[in-house]
């Protein structure tokens, strides 16, 4: 048996999806820049997939930027978010558990000049909205916060957050990462005052290598790719009509019964937490229920490196993380996310995420949970000194 539990990391590509994304590379294949039929063709699914997506957040078509993926989303709507509005101030706040393709950019903004602070979080990952406000000032320009963490699955109280930042200044652009939350949530970002917002396909069974910003009309942002003019100059570039059409099928698939999937989730993550706990030694670092996202789980296991448990795992099939994908190498870094959640020091190489989809079954946990009961005595065994 398979048991796939890193969809935080990646997602298998809906049937849909890769229709959509052969028949664009295979039939209508015309570059959407060219006047000609083929390129008429070409630009409609373009259209398509912006209205569909557009749909989902109720917001216009027109401020549905396509990107190569979240790591670019994140870094335009920082750097060049930064950049147009550095006149009116150097100070850009986020938080201490973001994901690297924000951290990252925000080091680089450090470079040229910029002020960053790092709101802290609580033992479950929260920051602290008293901490938001404190931190505020007459040059602050830019906050960032992740809508839900990738490794643990805390969710930030974005509404609260919005007012907090519009209620200071209007001014201040508000950027979200929501990469681990698009298809899990409804998001709507005119309700929540959000700015700009970075989704990636492939967490949603879409293709790899796309996704896209939106970006709040009239919010000063600069271009970070230059050239042909495309998206209306803002980033240019041949379009990835394959990559484009498949995001706009699997956002679309991601909110048809969406109530039901979420429900599904959520149901998946109380069941194997409930089984989890019946483990000796283990240790849930993900908060129950609604609490937190629906898909991911964070489980600590004292005497057992993440590591080892990984590759263990993976011989019998089973599929996990230990960290974000996006930062993996082949020696596993400490997590800062677990640094700054306090956990405690024999716990920080000891922990594993399980990331769940809506077509996980209940019999892949099971397979997963008896499977560990197995390996942590032997493990640990081998590990005692």
């Amino acid at each position: 048996m398979e048991a796939y539990l890193d969809n935080s990391a990646t997602t298998r590509c809906l049937e849909s999806v890769r229709d959509v994304v052969v028949k664009t590379m295979m039939e209508d294949y015309g570059n959407p820049s060219s006047r000609h039929t083929k390129g008429v063709e070409a630009e409609r699914y373009l259209r398509e997939a912006r209205e569909t997506i557009a749909a989902t957040m109720k917001v216009s078509e027109k401020e549905i930027f396509f990107t190569s993926g979240g790591t670019e989303s994140n870094n335009w709507a920082l750097i060049g978010g930064a950049m147009a509005n550095r006149r009116a101030g150097n100070h850009v706040i986020t938080t201490a558990i973001e994901h690297a393709a924000v951290i990252q950019p925000l080091l680089y903004l450090q470079e040229q000049g910029f002020e960053i602070t790092y709101l802290p979080v609580d033992e479950k990952g929260h920051i602290s909205l008293e901490d938001l406000r404190r931190e505020l000032r007459d040059t602050t320009i830019l906050v960032s916060v992740m809508y839900v963490n990738n490794e643990m699955g805390a969710v930030q109280p974005l509404e609260e957050i919005g007012k907090i930042i519009k209620a200071y200044n209007p001014g201040i652009l508000f950027h979200v990462d929501a990469i681990q939350a698009y298809g899990k949530y409804r998001i709507y970002p005119k309700k929540l005052q959000i700015d700009m917002l970075s989704v990636s396909g492939h967490k949603i069974h879409g293709p790899k290598g796309v996704g896209f910003l939106y970006v709040k009309e009239k919010t000063k942002l600069h271009p970070l790719i230059l050239g042909g003019g495309q998206q209306h100059g803002m980033r240019s570039g041949t379009d990835n009509v394959p990559g484009i059409a498949g995001l706009g099928a699997a956002a679309r698939e991601a909110y048809r019964d969406f109530e039901k999937k979420q429900s599904w989730l959520y149901e998946l993550k109380d069941y194997f937490m409930e089984g989890v706990r019946k483990l000796p030694d283990v240790k849930i670092n993900s908060e129950e229920g609604e609490k937190s996202a629906p898909h991911i789980v964070s489980v600590s296991f004292k005497g057992v490196r993440s590591e080892v448990l990984l590759h263990a795992l993976e011989e019998k099939n089973i599929y996990v993380s230990a960290g974000s994908a996006c930062s993996s190498n082949k020696k596993l870094p400490v997590s800062a996310v677990l640094k700054e959640i306090h956990l405690e020091r024999d716990l920080l190489e000891t922990t594993v995420r399980f990331s769940f989809c809506e077509q996980t079954g209940k019999e892949e946990l099971d397979y997963c949970l008896e499977t560990l009961g197995e390996l942590l005595p032997l493990l640990r065994r081998y590990t005692r000194h």
